[in-house]
């Protein structure tokens, strides 16, 4: 038996242990295989804005944990969103995960490889003019889910 004052001990044990745990983001659902793809995609940004005379991106860590997360999100979720879940807000997130503002994520599905979405965000407007916009660090991933089907959930964060 549980005398009171073990149980008053084990409660505010577990209310610090919550406590502790709180964070400005919850955490990424777990959804099977992830890979960073930042420096395939780089060189392919870097090309593409070496054309319009723009200077190179280079790897951002916090992008790249960023664009982590948001592909973990999509696949754990099986749907291509920018906002998912709980506290999936663009601009706390990144804030959350000390993206350098202001920041940019473009999102695709289903390409199998770095090349074929990038090629899909370049023959998208929006998406383009984020790789073309006044940046300067990147990060992209690929998760794909088993139980979403193995689609491959891609995001690309831009940062400054």
């Amino acid at each position: 038996m549980i005398s009171r004052r073990h149980f008053l001990a084990a409660s505010g044990a577990a209310v610090a242990a919550l406590a502790a745990g709180c964070t400005t983001r919850p955490p990424a659902p777990s959804a099977g295989t992830g890979s960073d793809q930042t420096a395939a995609s780089l060189a392919l940004v870097n090309k593409l804005r070496a054309t319009r005379g723009l200077p190179a991106l280079a790897a951002d860590g916090a992008a790249q944990r960023a664009a982590m997360d948001q592909a973990s999100r999509m696949a754990a979720a099986g749907r291509m969103e920018h906002n998912i879940g709980l506290g999936a807000n663009f601009g706390k997130r990144m804030k959350g995960m000390d993206v350098a503002l202001p920041a940019a994520e473009n999102i695709a599905a289903g390409q199998a490889g770095a090349a074929e979405a990038f090629e899909a965000w370049h023959q998208s407007p929006k998406h383009l003019a984020n790789m073309l916009g006044n940046y300067r660090g990147l990060g992209v991933a690929v998760v794909s889910n088993p139980a979403s089907g193995n689609r491959r959930y891609w995001a690309m964060v831009l940062s400054n």
